[in-house]
């Protein structure tokens, strides 16, 4: 059951950025205004929802779930409605990470610097 609800409010939360990005869409551009460079956001406390203009004819929909650690990317095409699930990942063990990919100085060596700073 906790599931199906989960499953449910996802699909609500992708649906209501769906709504507001295709809405967005269709507003009228200003003269100056890089539609295309703006991002948008979404929360609720169970939930937030990030949505990116491609640029390209879709739209990325990433939603988060802060409880579970979990993020789930969405394209949708423009010019069909369609909706494809990119990508889902658990962040838990992400997040537990102290560096990846994070070039030099390492975060330890910065620590190091600081404790031999006192």
């Amino acid at each position: 059951m906790r599931g199906w609800f989960g499953g449910v409010l996802v699909g609500l939360t992708v649906c209501c950025a769906l709504f507001v990005g295709l809405a967005d869409a269709q507003a009228p551009r200003q003269a100056g205004f890089d539609r295309s460079a703006q991002d948008k956001a979404a929360s609720s406390p169970d939930m937030l929802a990030l949505s990116h203009d491609g640029g390209d004819g879709r739209q990325q929909i990433t939603v988060i779930d802060p409880k579970q650690r979990v993020m789930a990317v969405y394209h949708v095409d423009r010019a069909t409605g369609g909706v494809a699930l990119k990508s889902v990942r658990n962040l838990t063990w992400d997040l537990q990470i102290e560096d990846y990919n994070s070039g030099s100085p390492a975060p330890r060596d910065i620590r190091a610097l600081k404790e031999q700073q006192r």
